[in-house]
This record gives C-alpha cells, structure tokens and sequence, in this order.
C-alpha cells in the first residue's frame, strides 16, 4: 500500500480522475464543493470514514475523535453526514491537532471546518470541506459510526479507498482496482507531457491533438 500511495502522490489528480472514470466505469470525484480550505497542500492516503447523523442531543463526535487516535498513520479522515443542516463545522483546532500527533494525510468533509487561523499558523494541515463554519455539531449531528462506507460529494468511500487531492479537486481510487488505476493515469500523465512538448515544438494544438487525440 505504501507504495501506491507514493506512485499515487506523484501523478496528476486530473489523471486519476480521467483513470477511475475509464478503469472503473464511474465516477471518482467529488464535486467541485469539496475544495482546500487551509492551504494548497495535495492530499493522498487511505480513507478512514466516519458517519454523522443529525440529532438534537448534544454528544461529541466520539467516533470521530476514536479515529483519530486508531485509523493508521497516513490516513486521510473523511467525514459524511446525513440529514440536518450542512453548514456546521464537523472539523476543528483540536481534531487537527490529534490528526497532526497521529500523522495522518489530511481530511475530506462533507460539512464545514472551522478554527482556519489556528490550523493555518500551527499546523498547516490540509483540510478539503464543503464550507467554512463557526458552528458546533453538538446539538446538530452526532457519530453513528466508523469505518463504514459514506457517500461524500455525490462518491461513495469505502475505508482503505485511495484518496487523492489538490486545488483541481479531491478523487476516490477504489482499493481493489488501484493498482489498475495508477498505471493508467500513469499512462495519461506520459501522454499528455509528450502531447504538450509536440504542441510547443511545432506551435500547433490542432497537431498535438491529431497524434495524441486527447484533450
């Protein structure tokens, strides 16, 4: 796995995104909400997902902070919620900084994060989220479960699925056909730097185009 993830971290978040949709006939990305909010840090890791429901109990997001501490070093934490309002924050100060102790990759979330100064001056993590939110979840959602698989942006995630991300976007790589997907969008990495050197050499897009047919 460790391997992967290194391949993965060196190729184009568009080419992997181009490699789940041929490879695995679907989908792979997120929709265009889930963005950086703390930096322009690229993400790439296996997933450990949480799932949160709304409720008007006021619990902490206890599933969440046990991964923090359990999922392996590495991990991107990726945060789904179901019903309620979306726009609270499901990630903050003092879970970046269990995440950072633990050394994991980053987080994908499916609501808001907050604390942003915080994060940005003592941490630098990377944090993709559908919104910036000073709202608390308590009162709003809680933790139902962990290391299950959770729909975030219109993708679904299962644990130990490659996480890819950067400002293009944040792409799901299925585990079982990784290994499949990474030589593809190794393969459209290649292409497209040779397409490109043939369009400066020959000051033409139509002829790169004509060679490489990609776009």
């Amino acid at each position: 796995m460790n391997e992967l993830i290194d391949a993965f971290s060196k190729v184009a978040v568009a080419s992997v995104a181009d490699a789940v949709d041929k490879v695995c006939g679907q989908r792979g990305y997120m929709a265009a909400c889930i963005k950086p909010r703390i930096n322009d840090k690229r993400i790439c890791g296996p997933a450990a997902t949480v799932l949160e429901a709304a409720t008007d109990e006021f619990v902490p997001p206890q599933h969440a902070l046990d991964l923090i501490d359990e999922a392996p070093a590495g991990s991107v934490i990726c945060i789904s919620i179901e019903g309620g309002e979306p726009d609270v924050a499901v990630w903050g100060g003092l879970m970046t900084a269990g995440a950072v102790a633990n050394g994991h990759a980053g987080a994908v979330l499916d609501g808001g994060v907050r604390d942003l100064t915080e994060i940005r001056r003592d941490y630098g993590f990377p944090v993709y989220a559908r919104d910036v939110s000073p709202g608390t979840t308590l009162g709003r959602y809680r933790t139902v479960a962990s290391q299950v698989p959770v729909r975030i942006a219109g993708v679904m995630v299962h644990p130990g699925d490659i996480v890819v991300g950067d400002v293009d976007g944040v792409v799901v790589v299925p585990q079982a056909r990784a290994a499949e997907v990474l030589a593809m969008a190794q393969e459209i990495d290649q292409r497209e730097l040779e397409q490109a050197k043939l369009i400066i050499a020959e000051k033409s897009l139509r002829k790169g185009l004509a060679k490489y047919g990609r776009i």
